[in-house]
């Protein structure tokens, strides 16, 4: 196992991909206890949050577990891009009866800085990994300061570069079949984003330091592939997204399962950024990647009230159905067992 693996103390190089909004603490532990790197995303919590999922997750397991947070930069209020944006969605509110002024004002997404840093050091995690590159410097020397080695996902050979060197530990080489929100901050170019298996070994061959492949990792059997690539380990997000320990929705469980999980798109009308998820209305009839969603992840707020709306009447339409490629592979499932079948199948 490499080094990197080892000194976490685990039975197998596995990840378990944090995935903000369908999980908690309660995912993250089970993966813990099965002996491989349990993740809680720490992208969509309040200090205070995040305060009581560490505390939940600390006194759930004794093993190295990974928090993950974002680190973008907070676009300006483009006050006429977001006016556009809910000029463009008027017809779905008015379609559900709502009014804009239930449109509600922030983010949800706060990228991370020293108040999140304040409540993550009494715990010093031992890993901590990021999105969208890595925080400014003086908060990744606070992070390091700990003893937590840090993690950070490229989607190109430049962005793993990049992060080589800035002072990451290991490298998450993410491939364009992984579910959720693209990791790219170098380039807003999709023509740049590559398959995990043209990803993988340009990325090991570029850099020193661990690469850790993602993307179409739902299905054990694809474990070896990558580890023959050159792997140091594997990041797998979708397998999880239906075990018993997810927070995913009802609705989100049944699209999962259904033949729609075929279908997904990079889309950014959700949160202004590229990420992949289950097609559904709104991806079908705005285009999955709209030029009149508002930076990420300002295009959020306009769509919550629809979202909200939407599934009090059991639809999904404006739902965001993260998944990856895979995830026809996905099962109903405890996530002990997830587990265990992707480590004997990593230890073949």
């Amino acid at each position: 196992m490499n080094p990197f693996f080892a000194h976490l103390g685990l039975t197998a190089p596995i990840i378990q991909a944090p995935m903000a909004g369908v999980q908690n603490h309660r995912l993250a532990a089970a993966v813990c206890a099965s002996g491989a790197l349990g993740s809680l995303p720490a992208a969509m919590l309040s200090p205070a949050a995040l305060q009581a999922e560490l505390q939940a997750l600390k006194a759930a397991t004794t093993a190295a577990f990974n928090v993950n947070f974002f680190c973008h930069a907070t676009p300006a209020s483009d006050h006429t891009c977001e006016a556009r944006w809910q000029q463009t969605l008027a017809p779905y509110y008015r379609e559900l009866g709502l009014a804009s002024e239930c449109i509600p004002s922030g983010s949800g997404r706060v990228p991370f800085n020293h108040d999140s840093a304040d409540v993550l050091e009494p715990f010093r995690p031992a890993v901590v990994s990021f999105h969208f590159g890595l925080p400014a410097p003086d908060l990744l020397a606070r992070v390091k300061s700990w003893g937590s080695l840090v993690l950070s996902c490229a989607t190109t050979v430049n962005e793993a570069l990049w992060l080589q060197a800035h002072g990451v530990d290991a490298i998450i080489a993410q491939g364009l079949e992984a579910g959720g929100h693209r990791g790219m901050f170098l380039t807003e170019d999709l023509s740049t984003q590559m398959g995990i298996y043209a990803l993988l070994p340009r990325t090991v061959q570029a850099v020193t330091v661990p690469v850790i492949a993602a993307g179409g990792m739902a299905q054990p059997a694809n474990l070896q592939t990558v580890k023959a690539l050159g792997a140091a380990g594997v990041q797998i997000g979708t397998a999880y997204l239906c075990s018993d320990e997810a927070t995913t929705s009802t609705l989100h469980r049944a699209a999962l399962l259904s033949p729609a999980v075929q279908h997904t798109a990079l889309t950014n009308v959700f949160t202004g950024r590229p990420a992949r998820g289950i097609v559904n209305r709104i991806m079908r009839e705005l285009g999955a990647m709209s030029p009149l969603a508002p930076s990420f992840p300002l295009a959020t707020a306009a769509m919550a009230p629809l979202r909200a709306a939407a599934e009090a009447q059991g639809r999904s339409d404006f739902s965001p159905l993260w998944a990856g490629q895979n995830a026809a592979h996905v099962q109903a499932r405890p996530a002990s067992q997830i587990t265990h079948d992707f480590i004997a199948a990593w230890r073949e």
